[in-house]
């Protein structure tokens, strides 16, 4: 079984594999490793335009290392989960200091930022070693052709071993990337494509007759809900900004400056409230107008704030202030 499934993959990666800007004949660790961190909980077409403006503006891993961290931060921006942007940070360094990247699955798990699945990715794809690579769309078809009736999270280390036993002993970087664009354009969660699939003669999800019910969904848990506020300090058309705490959530980002974030809602006048959603809790963001700047900061002209590297949060608090402005205008 594993042998066919290998060599049908394959054959339909060569014919079918997704034109992605991170691929290439001969594979570049420093640009493999980058869309890697990029994609995770993130989509492709959200990363496509993004990866592309980091490799013009730092082309090799020596460049990355030597850019400021405001810089990498401000060009991080909008792609959330910005810890990633942090580790990013770090692990250039570390490879620039190094001499480059190791091409062994367990010394790239010793880098700042990589687990399990980033090393395995990286060695399998950058470096041809074999290397048991496991993302959510290779669980994903792994779990439907084997028929596993648990959630994903619960079914890790099963998964992880039918995913070894069918991994080749060459091309482990074509078949790592063949899965994954498996299960993100055929294989998906809903509305799979079966009869395009070319695993299907071996697949037990389809031959069930409901390949959407494996992997089972895990319980949906309800998550906290939290108030803030964001202080709105402008002089002369600029904007105060400060740059949030190195550790915590977004940390090192530019950010309006405010208060902690609590269970209760502020009582005082707001310019704007904004809800955004985190992957731990839901916020309601209240923008407040204050008179003096707060903490250690600096004046970002209105007319260039998408030059500030805001994360989203902060981007659309400016915007609906902007917008409550514009609609005050035309009154």
């Amino acid at each position: 079984m594993s042998a066919n499934i290998v060599s049908r993959l394959l054959e339909h990666y060569r014919l079918h594999a997704r034109r992605l800007p991170w691929r290439e004949a001969a594979p570049d660790p420093y640009r493999v490793w980058l869309s890697e961190v990029m994609l995770q909980q993130t989509t492709v077409a959200t990363v496509t335009p993004r990866f592309a403006r980091f490799v013009e503006r730092w082309p090799t891993v020596e460049a990355l290392a030597g850019a400021a961290d405001a810089e990498i931060l401000a060009e991080w921006a909008g792609l959330g989960y910005y810890a990633r942007a942090r580790n990013l940070i770090a692990c250039a360094r570390e490879v620039a200091a190094r001499g480059g990247f190791p091409e062994d699955e367990a010394e790239l798990r010793e880098l700042p930022g990589l687990g399990a699945y980033t090393a395995a990715a990286i060695a399998a794809i950058a470096f041809g070693r074999r290397a048991v690579v496991v993302d959510t769309n290779v669980a994903r078809v792994v779990a439907r052709l084997f028929s596993i009736a648990r959630p994903v999270a619960e079914a890790k280390a099963e998964i992880r071993a039918l995913v070894e036993r069918i991994t080749p002993k060459e091309r482990a970087g074509d078949f790592a990337q063949a899965m994954m664009d498996l299960g993100a354009t055929i294989c998906r969660s809903k509305a799979p494509r079966c009869g395009e699939c070319p695993l299907r003669p071996d697949c037990t999800a389809f031959a069930s007759g409901t390949p959407e019910a494996y992997p089972v969904p895990k319980a949906k848990r309800d998550r906290p809900h939290r108030f803030g506020t964001a202080w709105w300090i402008e002089r002369d058309g600029a904007l105060w900004l400060v740059r949030r705490p190195d550790k915590g959530l977004l940390g090192g980002m530019a950010a309006l400056p405010g208060g902690e974030w609590g269970d209760a809602a502020p009582m005082e006048p707001v310019l704007a409230t904004v809800a955004h959603g985190f992957t731990h809790f839901t916020l309601d963001l209240a923008i407040v107008a204050r008179g003096e700047p707060v903490g250690e900061g600096w004046w970002q002209p209105l007319d260039t704030i998408s030059e500030a590297g805001l994360p989203t949060l902060f981007r659309r608090a400016v915007e609906a202030v902007l917008a409550q402005r514009r609609m005050l205008f035309a009154a």
